[in-house]
């Protein structure tokens, strides 16, 4: 696995866009003493559900692997004219 230029920040953009979409579909309420971990693999569970996203194999779900499926997905929904984008 390639680690994508910018993931940080596609990661960071990704948690923010998960969490607002699971937030106003009600599925959720996030807290500010969540952990980042937790939010994490809530966000990649919840697109994994909505079929958003292909699971990751098991025994493959690592935080690592998590960050990086989140960061193409976001990547893949951002216009080609957006600075994270490819």
């Amino acid at each position: 696995m390639k680690k994508l230029k910018h993931e940080a920040e596609l990661v960071k953009l990704a948690l923010k866009a998960g969490m607002g979409i699971a937030e106003r579909a009600g599925a959720a309420q996030f807290e500010g003493t969540d952990s980042r971990k937790d939010k994490l693999e809530y966000v990649y569970r919840l697109l994994v559900f909505a079929k958003a996203i292909q699971p990751l194999p098991k025994g493959q779900e690592s935080q690592e692997n998590i960050r990086h499926k989140l960061a193409l997905w976001i990547q893949r929904r951002l216009p080609k004219d957006h600075p994270l984008h490819g």
